[in-house]
C-alpha cells in the first residue's frame, strides 16, 4: 500500500487532502478513485484512506480506520555521527533510517575534515531530512526520524550520555565488545557515537568515559565511517528482537 507523510494536523478529522509533492507523487503513480492508501503523520500515526477524488493539483481522501504504526522498534536508538567527507553521512542517514533510528544526530571532533558553516549547515540539515523522510516512505515507517546537529564533541557526548544504554566505538579498545555492552543492563533507548574519518582521538576517548559513554569494539577490523554506525545499529536491532 503506498504510504504518504502529513503534518498531525492534517490527520485530523475524515477527510484528508494531499498537495504539493504528495499530490504530484499520487498522480506519478497513476493512483485513482477507489484505490486505498497508508497515511502517516510521521509520529507513529497512521490511518488507512480510500481515494475518493483526484483532480489536477489535489487529492482527496476518506478516512476509513487509524492505528499505531507497527513498523517501530521498540528500542529508541539514536546514531551520532562525526561530521565526514563527501556524502557518506547522506549515505548513513538514509540506511539508518531503514535500519530503524529514532534519531541521526551529526557533531564536530578533532580530526573531522569537514567543518561545514551555520549557512552551509542550515541547507545540508534541509537535504538531510528530506532523505531520512523519503527513506523513511520507501521502508514503511511509521516515524521520520530527526536528522540534528550539535556544535561541539561535549554535547554530542552530553547528549547521547542521556540515554539508558549510551556507546561509543573505539577501534583501539579490546576488552569490550557490544554484545557485552548490551547485556549489561536492560534499556528502552541507546546512544551509538562513531568518530569521523581519522578516528577519535585518546583524549576524546577518555572524554566519553567521564561522561558515562560505554567504550567498545566492533571487532578486530577496521570500519569505515559510513559502515561502523550502521553495523552497530544492525547489531542493536538484531540484538532487541527486530530481526
Amino acid at each position: 500500500m503506498t504510504r504518504f507523510f502529513v503534518t498531525p494536523e492534517q490527520m485530523l478529522g475524515d477527510f484528508i487532502v494531499l498537495t504539493g509533492e504528495n499530490a504530484v507523487h499520487a498522480k506519478v503513480l497513476r493512483l485513482k478513485a477507489g484505490e486505498q492508501v497508508l497515511i502517516c503523520d510521521g509520529g507513529g500515526n497512521e490511518c488507512i484512506c480510500t481515494i475518493s477524488d483526484v483532480s489536477s493539483n489535489q487529492i482527496s481522501l476518506v478516512v476509513n480506520n487509524r492505528q499505531e504504526s507497527s513498523a517501530e522498534p521498540k528500542v529508541r536508538a539514536s546514531v551520532y555521527m562525526a561530521f565526514s567527507k563527501g556524502d557518506k553521512l547522506e549515505h548513513v542517514i538514509q540506511k539508518a533510517t531503514e535500519l530503524g533510528a529514532y534519531e541521526i544526530v551529526a557533531f564536530p571532533s578533532s580530526r573531522c575534515v569537514s567543518r561545514p558553516d551555520e549557512k552551509s549547515l542550515a541547507k545540508k540539515l534541509e537535504r538531510w531530512q528530506k532523505i531520512a523522510a523519503s527513506a523513511a516512505e520507501q521502508s514503511g515507517r511509521g516515524c521520520i526520524p530527526k536528522v540534528l546537529t550539535v556544535d561541539s564533541y561535549k554535547a554530542a557526548l552530553n547528549r547521547a550520555a542521556e540515554a539508558d544504554k549510551a556507546i561509543l566505538f573505539y577501534e583501539n579498545e579490546r576488552a569490550t565488545t557490544l554484545k557485552m555492552a548490551l547485556e549489561m543492563e536492560p534499556f528502552t533507548s541507546i546512544s551509538l557515537l562513531t568518530g569521523p574519518e581519522g578516528g577519535l582521538e585518546p583524549k576524546e576517548v577518555e572524554m566519553a568515559k567521564d561522561a558515562g559513554l560505554h567504550i567498545c569494539t566492533l571487532g578486530s577490523r577496521i570500519l569505515r565511517c559510513e559502515t561502523a554506525p550502521l553495523c552497530a545499529l544492525s547489531a542493536v536491532m538484531y540484538a532487541t528482537g527486530e530481526f
